[in-house]
């Protein structure tokens, strides 16, 4: 009679990658698609290789930060959502204290790429940083966190417009009010996406008492996440014609606004797989926008 192997310990290294999500790059891209495609409005095209790099690696390295944040605050809740149980710190195979330091260690390097910038950027910084660490705790006292992550995941887009237009002194008049606008409307963007997200883990959050903008929804949880794509791409298409662009930008636009419809097929039945199907084909949405914005401005 033979008896199985045990099954093998993670590396290290391997729970480390699993804790910042390395596998799961749709959490980073929703991020970076309007950090760039701002960046590329603010600098009236190719921002050049400095800039492109300070913001791609400054954005995976403070979302992987986010992630470390987020399951030191919500261990005591994953463990009783199914698809939140076996991450690192809700097992234990990684400490709160390895966490935050790799958080702390992520989050430095990201603040580090963000000096190369200008004093601007830099200022704007402390407040997207403050802003990521408050959205975890958010959903204990909040109906909607999502709101609070949809600033966390916008920040980008003042700090790109502080990067390429900023001076050398320590104000933010050097980021225009159309920067600002750009944020709100991309938090229309977010609620939707993470309303879709948190309708895969409604059950599980009513349980524990966690707050979501599904549960805040209830049933216009649908109608409203379809409300959100509309005043997003309705607001950020008027804020781009008014900022000059033309008809490749239109053209990006169509097709997110043709990938929004396609979600409401796959959430409409409230199906927790297709509902999560959604929220990770959503950087496509994003990606629709960036290459139309690129496109518009190359061509032009």
């Amino acid at each position: 009679m033979t008896t199985a192997a045990p099954a093998a310990t993670p590396s290290r290294l391997a729970l480390y990658l699993q804790l910042i999500r390395w596998d799961r790059p749709a959490g980073w891209l929703l991020l970076l698609w309007p950090t760039l495609a701002a960046l590329w409005i603010a600098a009236d095209g190719w921002p050049g290789w400095h800039l492109l790099a300070v913001f791609t690696l400054g954005t995976v390295l403070m979302r992987s930060a986010g992630c470390c944040v987020n399951d030191v605050a919500d261990r005591d809740f994953d463990r009783h959502v199914k698809r939140t149980a076996g991450r690192p710190v809700t097992t234990g195979a990684v400490s709160v204290r390895q966490a935050l330091g790799l958080g702390a260690a992520l989050a430095l390097a990201a603040f580090a790429l963000v000096l190369t910038t200008n004093p601007p950027a830099i200022l704007l910084s402390f407040a997207a940083l403050a802003v990521a660490i408050a959205y975890p705790f958010a959903k204990r006292v909040l109906a909607m966190p999502q709101a609070v992550l949809g600033v966390a995941f916008s920040f980008g887009i003042p700090m790109a417009f502080a990067a390429a237009l900023g001076g050398v002194e320590w104000h933010l008049r050097s980021v225009p009010l159309s920067a600002w606008a750009l944020l709100v409307a991309n938090l229309f963007w977010v609620l939707a996406y993470d309303t879709e997200y948190a309708m895969v883990d409604r059950d599980d959050d009513l349980r524990i008492g966690v707050r979501s903008s599904a549960i805040a929804l209830g049933r216009w949880d649908v109608a409203g996440i379809m409300a959100c794509y509309a005043a997003y791409l309705a607001l950020w298409t008027a804020l781009g014609l008014r900022l000059g662009l033309g008809r490749w930008f239109l053209a990006g636009m169509a097709v997110a606004a043709a990938q929004a419809a396609w979600h409401y097929t796959l959430i409409r039945h409230r199906r927790r797989e297709a509902c999560f199907a959604a929220f990770r084909a959503n950087h496509w949405l994003g990606f629709a926008v960036f290459a139309g914005t690129v496109v518009d401005l190359a061509l032009r």
